[in-house]
């Protein structure tokens, strides 16, 4: 009988997590078996299903890397300066690649939100790659 649900449950969460474990630590597979191997995410899915979205790559765009520092920023961190971000950030362990092109931004600059900024990162991560 359907019941409408895809819960699993806890025991099972627990065996999934075991599963994986060697996976997260090692970040490469860990089966003898290709075919036991976890399948990849594919071509069309979303760039963040593959992990955390940092704005150095050149083909991220703006409306993600926006979400990205929204997801860690939240409300409460704006307006601010881009030490105070910074800071926010390295505390709640985002990663490098996120911390540092706002740590590069001016230092006399304020945002509002997380678009500001994220225009802002974009925008000097651009300018940055055009000189190199």
């Amino acid at each position: 009988m359907e019941r409408g649900s895809d819960r699993l449950s806890v025991h099972r969460d627990e065996e999934m997590k075991h599963e994986l474990q060697g996976l997260l630590r090692s970040g490469r597979s860990t089966r003898t078996e290709e075919w036991n191997d976890p399948e990849p995410t594919a071509d069309d899915d979303p760039v963040i299903a593959g992990g955390p979205v940092a704005p150095s790559g050149t083909s991220v765009p703006l409306e993600t890397v926006r979400l990205e520092l929204a997801k860690i920023l939240g409300r409460t961190s704006f307006p601010a300066g881009p030490r105070e971000l910074g800071g926010v950030l390295r505390e709640k362990y985002a990663p490098d690649s996120l911390v540092e092109p706002v740590e590069r931004l001016p230092h006399d600059a304020r945002y509002a939100s997380a678009r500001e900024l994220a225009e802002a990162v974009v925008e000097d991560g651009s300018a940055g790659r055009s000189d190199a």
